[in-house]
């Protein structure tokens, strides 16, 4: 298992060897994680997507190639992936991935590692397992699904502090083509124009709110 959030890592460990899933060995870092798959050789990988953003994706995807039978359990905070600026492509074929908040019931998560080698092997694409989140979540995750992958991107941009002018400049696009996607974005979250109220703040806070941050 592979978690740089101390707590995390240690009550699903404790929880998993309570459901009979044998954990042989605990990372928090990509270097020890590394170390500990060839030495201890695992059949299933389970590791937060948000672990060293994408770094942990390519020691996944360097772990693969040293197992191609390596079974691979993925898991986040965040409902929908393009927030991290990752799409389902960009993962390895066969990994499942479990939204965190689904994991307080164990057989989701215990059911997807001991199926974990068998997915991994019919080289299916990435897939979220089925976790019958909220009303709340399933109605957010339809809003993210709406949008495409643009307005995503831009979002993240808006996010991290990029004004339109510097979007723009990422994208190769107008200022106000940036402002038109931004405007869009807000109608998406049910944002009304308000002088009283930063429209961008309101927008990253939609944002940071589901990739599940601040996480310390």
């Amino acid at each position: 298992m592979i978690n740089d959030d101390a707590f995390e890592l240690a009550t699903l460990s404790a929880a998993l060897r309570l459901h009979t899933i044998n954990v042989i060995g605990e990372a928090n870092n990509l270097a020890v994680a590394e170390n500990l798959f060839r030495s201890l050789q695992p059949e299933v990988l389970v590791i937060d997507i948000q672990f060293d953003g994408q770094e942990a994706i390519s020691l996944v995807k360097k772990l693969r190639k040293l197992n191609p039978a390596l079974g691979i359990v993925i898991t986040t905070a965040c409902p929908d992936i393009r927030l991290l600026g990752l799409t389902a492509k960009d993962l390895p074929v066969g990994s499942q991935l479990i939204l965190k908040k689904s994991i307080s019931n164990l057989e989701v998560i215990t059911d997807s590692i001991r199926n974990a080698m068998t997915i991994a092997e019919s080289k299916s694409s990435a897939a979220w397992v089925d976790s019958q989140g909220s009303p709340h979540e399933n109605a957010f995750a339809s809003v993210l699904s709406a949008m495409t992958d643009t307005q995503i991107e831009t979002l993240r941009l808006v996010a991290t502090g990029l004004s339109n002018a510097e979007i723009g400049r990422v994208r190769f696009v107008s200022e106000k083509s940036v402002e038109q996607i931004v405007a869009r974005i807000a109608g998406h979250f049910a944002i009304t124009p308000d002088r009283t109220r930063n429209l961008r703040v309101l927008i990253a806070g939609h944002y940071y709110k589901w990739i599940g941050a601040p996480r310390h």
